[in-house]
């Protein structure tokens, strides 16, 4: 193993993404219990990641890593200010992930790339390590910047394919990980509604969508609501075995990493109980 890869950030093979902005310790408990190596948190947090401490107080083990930090609302000093105090009271147990947002969104949106760049020189400038970043990152362009100042990347909505393209595109020794949606049904009617639902916004997001033109979709397929082959490329479904088998196709292409996102789970319930019917099929271990 070269000192390269050794340097990879270890959050274990699977881990669970959440829209929420936040996570309480006692669902960060739970995570760690069925054996996932890691919360990711999604939603755009906040500058401020006065959530982190307490989730990490009530775990042993778990990561935290945000999926992502938008560069355009929280400022950088800001955030590398957290950054710091989070890495002094748990060393090595917080992923700073961030990223640009969408330009459809963000009135602010203005060469994002520049921003981006400029926005890592404040983290560098601050003293927040690559080697405790990641970058929210499609396109080749962003995932070579993910590779150049940080410890990787952090894919989202994609597929195995788009992993073993980056994989080849940044080395080896470079961490991916990507995020993939999973509905735990075998009606695929059912799951493919479900998927569109949440697939429906970024299918206005030209990010997105100009990847999945770049991974061989057609804009037959982009247009919306999306096609069934879209949806269920980037929205596994089935039996918990069907489930994991897919997603350990991005392992297999090449992902350190997989953030596994559970739609339609209405509570912490609803969402312990899927990962649970995963955790087997996955090969995770639970504490206890």
């Amino acid at each position: 193993m070269t000192e390269a890869v050794a340097l990879k950030p270890d959050l274990g093979r699977f881990g669970v993404w959440l829209p929420n902005r936040s996570i309480t310790g006692e669902l960060a408990a739970r995570i760690e219990s069925l054996g996932y190596g890691a919360a990711w948190i999604g939603g755009s947090p906040d500058a401020e990641l006065s959530w982190v401490e307490p989730a990490l107080a009530q775990t042993t083990s778990l990561q935290l890593a945000t999926g992502i930090v938008n560069i355009w609302t929280a400022p950088a000093p800001a955030v590398a200010k957290s950054f710091q105090r989070i890495e002094k009271a748990y060393p090595g147990r917080f992923l700073l992930g961030v990223g640009v947002g969408h330009p459809e969104h963000t009135e602010e949106y203005v060469k994002p790339y520049d921003a981006l760049s400029s926005y890592l020189d404040e983290l560098d400038a601050a003293l927040v390590p690559t080697s405790r970043r990641v970058l929210a990152a499609l396109g080749p362009r962003v995932l070579r910047l993910a590779a150049q100042r940080s410890a990787g990347a952090h894919p989202y909505l994609t597929t195995p394919e788009h992993t073993a393209k980056a994989r080849e595109l940044v080395g080896k020794s470079v961490f991916l990980a990507p995020e993939h949606k999973v509905v735990l049904t075998t009606d695929a009617e059912k799951a493919r509604a479900i998927g569109r639902r949440y697939a429906d916004f970024y299918l206005d997001l030209s990010n997105y969508v100009n990847n999945w033109l770049r991974l061989g979709f057609t804009e037959a397929d982009v247009r919306k609501p999306g096609s069934d082959r879209l949806i269920d490329a980037v929205v596994a479904h089935g039996t918990p075995e069907a489930i994991a088998h897919r997603l350990r196709e991005h392992c297999d292409a090449g992902a350190d990493h997989v953030a596994i996102q559970v739609l339609d789970s209405q509570n912490d319930d609803a969402l312990i109980s899927a990962l649970s019917d995963l955790a087997g099929p996955l090969g995770l271990t639970r504490a206890g």
